[in-house]
């Protein structure tokens, strides 16, 4: 049923057909296999749901003697029963818009069309521009979403001017931090060298002449002119299916949006509205960013977000969890992660320790109005120099304000060294680590990192602290495929298939309980979802063999048959 459709009957008060429940109240779910991620009861055979919530586990023979009036499912008896997968930090706003365009990827790079074929260096790159531009009418720009300068090499505005003089290029870093902008583009988004003075990321050359590139702060007066090519209903709408394509394909259960309202809460939420509903295999939940909410919202900005996390708890719309996204320094990717001396020892950043996105000193003062306030801090932090910043200002709220209960998860944590987890587990904080890091880049930044390569994702140390450490994908910047993402850390493979640090490679155990249990913990949510225990929600993925006794190598083609949401079955063929 089109979503539009089912928006509008929301709207006029009507039930869509597709959220009904089509389940028994009472449902005894057989498999072959369930792992529970339960310690103190690690399988079973069976799984009795009643109104959504896990009410009994064991062997069918003893489930049907407990339960006469429940209905046996048998649809599951040859798979396994699996927690629902979570991907704790995605982006479905920004995955919308650059799921909508076509794409000019580093490496393969799967998308909801199917695997694009990496671009392995300029060349292919630029003449796989020219066939782009060869397609599009005359007067629509072309923006493409993929480049990465440590693959292809630097990229400037003369380079897409041989691509065409007159069309507008607009080349979307890897990151999606960068912009890469040809002559035309320039003029047509209104950039001159004069607006350096405004923002930070307006990139010159050595005769103060623009290069091209626009970085960090910049985009945002770039997404003036954007918005209105990439941010209408039309892209918007293409590319979120496609994004729900790629969730129900790997039996993802639950995500969160890591950036609501940082291209406006309320027309986010027009397309949360048209876009979601309860019907779709999949929950989702919605992390304020401050900036973004503070520019809006001011010295109601505490206040905003506690009503919205406490008001949104049903009726099928996002969920506004009590979180808060902060952000400590720039982009792993595009090497504007800020890093202790001696800061990037070659690439685009070359000689410099990248930046700061909260200014240093003044982090523990913007985040304290909502620490007292209780709500949880989730902060982007990559660079070395980023987590001492970050950890000092989590240890001076601690001193000023101690809550016990209060927790913090260090989102990316691209490089980690042995005293920063001893900070961080110390401060009884967590991590959600981006899961691509060690794959992607666990190569390519040797050059530009040296021996602090071996700093990154370093998931084992974190679990011999006893931090929770949970992986993401950061969706579009990887596919969210948490099975495929967590089996990277198991044998810390990278694309041109070597080993980054093999002393940092978890368990399988420990590698499922990072998108399962450890996932739902950086939601704040470990009571709710995250492993199949009484009262917990029942929420399963579906897959055709055990993770646990599959070579980690092969998790990535270990079939999903979908998820059972609410107690409902969602096969991914159902799916959009």
């Amino acid at each position: 049923m089109p979503k539009l459709f089912r928006a509008l009957t929301i709207l006029i008060g009507v039930l869509s057909l597709n959220s009904c429940s089509t389940e028994p109240a009472e449902t005894i779910y057989l498999a072959r296999e369930i792992v529970t991620m339960d310690t103190s009861n690690p399988s079973a055979q069976a799984v009795y749901v009643k109104d959504q919530k896990i009410a009994a586990l064991g062997s069918l023979a003893q489930l049907q003697l407990d339960y006469p009036s429940a209905t046996v499912d048998n649809t599951f008896e040859n798979q396994v029963i699996l927690p629902g997968l979570i991907d704790p930090h995605v982006h479905m706003i920004l995955g919308a818009m650059i799921y909508s365009r076509p794409f000019t990827p580093p490496w393969d790079m799967p998308t909801p069309d199917g695997l694009v074929a990496g671009l392995p260096n300029k060349a292919s790159l630029l003449a796989r521009l020219r066939e782009l531009d060869a397609e599009l009418a005359e007067g629509d720009p072309l923006i493409t979403y993929g480049y990465h300068n440590l693959v292809h090499g630097d990229l400037t505005k003369q380079d897409l001017d041989t691509v065409s003089s007159t069309r507008p290029i607009l080349i979307w870093h890897y990151s999606g931090h960068d912009f890469y902008l040809n002559s035309a583009a320039l003029k047509w988004a209104d950039v001159d060298k004069s607006l350096s003075e405004q923002f930070v990321g307006i990139d010159l050359d050595d005769n103060g002449e623009l290069t091209g590139r626009l970085y960090e702060d910049a985009p945002k007066y770039l997404f003036n002119k954007l918005a209105m090519h990439i941010l209408t209903p039309n892209n918007i709408g293409r590319g979120f299916t496609g994004f729900e394509k790629m969730l129900a394909r790997s039996g993802v259960t639950t995500v969160a949006e890591l950036g609501y309202g940082l291209f406006g809460r309320r027309l986010e939420d027009i397309y949360y509205f048209l876009e979601y509903t309860e019907s779709d295999p999949y929950r989702l939940y919605l992390v304020p960013e401050h900036r973004a909410f503070y520019d809006a919202y001011q010295e109601d900005t505490v206040a905003t977000i506690t009503d919205l996390a406490s008001n949104t708890e049903s009726s099928g719309t996002p969920q506004v969890l009590p979180q808060v996204k902060f952000f400590t320094d720039a982009a792993f990717y595009s090497q504007t992660m800020r890093l202790d001396e001696p800061g990037y020892l070659s690439g685009q950043s070359a000689g410099t320790q990248g930046l700061w996105v909260t200014p240093q000193p003044g982090l523990a003062e913007a985040m304290n109005p909502y620490w007292k306030a209780g709500i949880q801090i989730r902060i982007h932090s990559n660079g070395d120099a980023a987590q001492s910043a970050t950890l000092q200002a989590f240890s001076e709220l601690q001193q000023r304000s101690p809550m016990p209960k209060q927790r913090f998860v260090i989102e990316h944590a691209g490089l980690l060294n042995p005293s920063h987890i001893k900070s961080i587990s110390r401060l009884n904080g967590g991590v959600s680590a981006a899961s691509h890091y060690v794959y992607y880049m666990g190569d390519d930044y040797r050059e530009a990192l040296g021996d602090r390569v071996a700093q990154i994702t370093p998931l084992a140390s974190l679990k011999r602290a006893s931090v929770p450490s949970s992986l993401h994908s950061d969706a579009p910047l990887a596919p969210p495929s948490p099975l495929q993402a967590a089996a990277v850390h198991i044998t810390r493979e990278t694309r041109h298939n070597n080993v980054s640090t093999d002393s940092e490679a978890l368990t399988p155990y420990q590698a499922l309980q990072a998108i399962t249990i450890d996932a739902a913990w950086a939601l704040g949510l470990e009571k709710e979802l995250g492993s199949i225990s009484l009262g917990k929600q029942a929420d399963f993925t579906i897959v055709a063999d055990n993770p646990l006794s599959v070579a980690a190598a092969k998790w990535k083609d270990i079939g999903i048959w979908g998820v059972v949401l609410r107690g409902e079955k969602r096969p991914v063929d159902s799916a959009n």
